[in-house]
């Protein structure tokens, strides 16, 4: 009889499950990373042409784009794993989470810094009030605050209670961040680059490396809370150790 494809899932909420998965998963998945980022950037920098409108600035394009997905994707993964801990208790969904932090603070940043680099020579302003720019702002100041309450709160299971509240609150500015542009008609902000209508899409010879490189960045993202997963599972268990070492 085949076992429950659902019961096996949770099998890696087990933290030690969990690592043992990870020790084989985690090379080839950062080895794919890094071809893919290479290959996409080294093709989208240097073997495409600039665009007839903005010069050589659209070839920011292939940072700004996937560092701006990952960021909300991020925000929405940590939505996941902390209703999987409000809802079933695994610790191993919590540490996920506040593993993802850091990784899609960076993100966001990543995205805040291309856009206005990129929005300098477009619009003639480094910063502009647009919806789409001051939701992402404040989604920036959601990951600072939720990365600065784990730290704040010495319990880890109360800490993963608040944090997963915050994670709840912000997830709605991860989705104004997405989709501001279609809500509000003024901004500067263009449309989206990537749509599942073809019309709305940029050119192909830029569709494709961006594709490349948005696979790298997931990717990346994947790796590197994978990596820092298992950071917090140790780290998790150093603390309960010492715990254990003083009260005995």
């Amino acid at each position: 009889m085949e076992g429950n494809p659902v019961r096996s899932i949770w099998e890696y909420a087990n933290p030690k499950k969990f690592i043992q998965t990870t020790d084989r998963v985690l090379p080839g998945l950062s080895m794919l990373a890094a071809l893919a980022l290479l290959v996409g950037l080294v093709w989208g920098f240097f073997f495409t042409p600039d665009d007839y409108r903005q010069g050589s600035t659209v070839k920011i394009i292939y940072l700004h784009v996937p560092s701006a997905l990952m960021a909300i994707n991020a925000w929405l993964m940590m939505l996941v794993a902390s209703l999987i801990w409000l809802v079933r208790r695994h610790h191993v969904s919590a540490l996920a989470a506040r593993a993802a932090a850091p990784v899609g603070m960076v993100m966001t940043l990543i995205a805040l810094l291309t856009g206005a680099i990129w929005g300098q020579p477009m619009w003639g302003t480094w910063w502009a009030w647009d919806p789409r720019l001051t939701s992402f702002l404040i989604l920036f100041l959601f990951y600072l605050g939720y990365i600065a309450l784990w730290a704040a709160v010495e319990n880890d299971d109360t800490a993963a209670d608040l944090t997963s509240v915050l994670c709840l609150v912000g997830s709605v500015f991860a989705l104004l961040s997405r989709y501001a542009v279609n809500f509000w008609n003024q901004g500067l902000h263009q449309g989206a680059s990537l749509s599942l209508d073809k019309e709305e899409n940029v050119a192909d010879v830029f569709y494709h490396p961006l594709l490349i490189c948005i696979a790298g960045f997931v990717l990346l993202f994947v790796a590197l809370v994978l990596l820092r997963t298992r950071t917090e599972i140790r780290a998790r268990r150093t603390r309960a150790l010492l715990a254990r070492e003083r009260m005995g």
